[in-house]
Formats: C-alpha cells, structure tokens, sequence
C-alpha cells in the first residue's frame, strides 16, 4: 500500500480508503450475486495468516487492536467451475464453522457432494446447515515425521504417507471425495498475497483491512481472471456471469455504491 501511495503521488489513507471502499463493493457484488449455484461436487479447508501479530506475540503488542492474532480463511470451491462459492474471515472453531456452512449451503441450487479434511468442527456445522441433504466425506491426510535440518522441520509438515476417506453423510462417490482443488486454490491465494507468507512484514493491521483485501481478490479471481483450462472465468463457467470482467468493472462497482454529491453550501435562489 505504501508503495502504491508512493508511485501514485497520493495519500496513503486514500489508498487505504479506496481498498475499504472496493471491499465493501466487491463483498456486496459476491453476496447478491454468487447465488443459486449449480454444483455437482464442493470442496472446502481453511488456510492460515494472521492480523496485527501472531498469537502467541498479541500479549505483548504495546497497542492492541480487535481481532489481533491468528484469522483463519474459509474458502469453498465448486470442484468443476473452480468458482470460491463462499469465503469467512475469522477463528477456527465451531462457531465459525458453522456460519460458514450456513453461507455455503445458502448459495447451492441442489444436492452436492461435498468434501472437507477432518476438523472436526465440520461434523456438526455441516449437519446443521444441510442436515441429510447432501452426500459428505471426510478427507484425512497422513503425514510422516520430517526429515531435514531445523528449519526445513520447523517450516514443513512432512510427507504425505497416506491419505483416509471416510463417508458421513449420504452416498459420496469415493473417486470424488478429494480437497485437491480447494488446496490448489488456497496456495494461489498464499503466493497471490503478500499477506498470507508465512514469513513477511506486510501482515493486515487490521481484521477489518484483512476481510476488505480478500473480498477484492474473489471478486477479481471469480469474475475477471481467464481460467487457463476452462478458457473462461470461473463465474462463467458457473453460470453466474455471461462475459469476462476487467477492473473498470470493479471500479464501477465501487463508484456505483458511492454517495451521489450534493450541492455544497447553502443554496441561494437567484434574484430577478
């Protein structure tokens, strides 16, 4: 964002205003209009970051702020379209959990299939918010101990030594029950943001910043990225958007959402 401030010759709090005001634009576009999919097969996980500072440090901030700490990402993807159906910023519990399945369930036309890995907050939040009214597994992945010096342990989760499937709900296809393209899209979100390294100095400050940085970039990847495989957005291919978007569309969404201006001052009628 400084580095924005500072190419474009403007304020910093302008480019930090105009980020709230496309993350308002762009949350509201995705609420309304990310409706009534058309689903065969959901997969959903969470991937990690943080606000202000990490856990373990919000103790010790000299100022702190609501929402410091740990903010997990929610994100459900359509396994076929690769639409992110629905997305929540927040804890990783229950509660959360619950929410999150509420929205995702709100936002399928039909029946689907869906797929998660095996925390176990899902169990009741998918029960709660499609009951038997879906055909659910569990995908749980087996990793060994890892092997290499201290920081290549400290930083990774080992190998994959095997994977366990295992059915909850109704009749899933075992040949589909799979979080692959939910973890392919939680990675294109760590390597497209600045924020979700692991290591790095340009954490949100802000849970609020956080959430508006994260609305934009599902807007963008939904409706005006090319999927190189589908050779169209993924809203298209969804069925929710009939053209590709460009970011003159996403500006329009904000200046559309903005106030009309008014006169300034107070109005004089003219004399004879």
């Amino acid at each position: 964002m400084r580095s924005v401030s500072r190419i474009t010759g403007v304020s910093i709090n302008t480019v930090s205003k105009l980020l709230v005001d496309a993350g308002n634009a762009c949350a509201e576009y995705h609420d309304k209009t990310v409706r009534g999919v058309k689903a065969e097969r959901v997969q959903c996980d969470e991937i990690w970051s943080f606000v202000a500072a990490k856990a373990k440090n919000v103790k010790d901030m000299k100022a702190p702020v609501d929402g410091a700490g740990d903010a997990w990402t929610w994100t459900a993807i359509d396994a076929d379209s690769k639409l992110i159906v629905s997305y929540l910023v927040g804890g990783r519990g229950a509660d959360y959990a619950s929410e999150f399945m509420a929205d995702v369930a709100s936002r399928l036309a039909s029946r689907v299939q869906l797929t998660t890995d095996g925390h176990k907050a899902y169990l009741e939040a998918v029960e709660g918010a499609f009951g038997a009214d879906v055909d659910y597994a569990m995908l749980v992945k087996m990793y060994g101990n890892p092997v290499g010096d201290n920081v290549t342990v400290r930083y990774s989760s080992g190998e994959c030594i095997g994977i366990k499937k295992t059915a909850i709900e109704g009749e899933p296809d075992e040949k589909h029950v799979s979080t692959s393209y939910v973890e392919r899209m939680n990675l294109n979100i760590s390597m497209g943001n600045r924020r979700f390294t692991r290591l790095t100095n340009a954490f949100s400050k802000k849970v609020e910043n956080h959430l508006h940085m994260l609305s934009l970039y599902f807007v963008h990847y939904n409706f005006c990225r090319m999927h190189k495989s589908l050779r169209m957005s993924p809203a298209m291919a969804a069925g929710v958007s009939d053209t590709l978007r460009d970011m003159d569309w996403v500006v329009s969404l904000i200046d559309a959402r903005a106030p009309k201006p008014g006169p300034r001052g107070p109005y004089k009628k003219a004399s004879a």
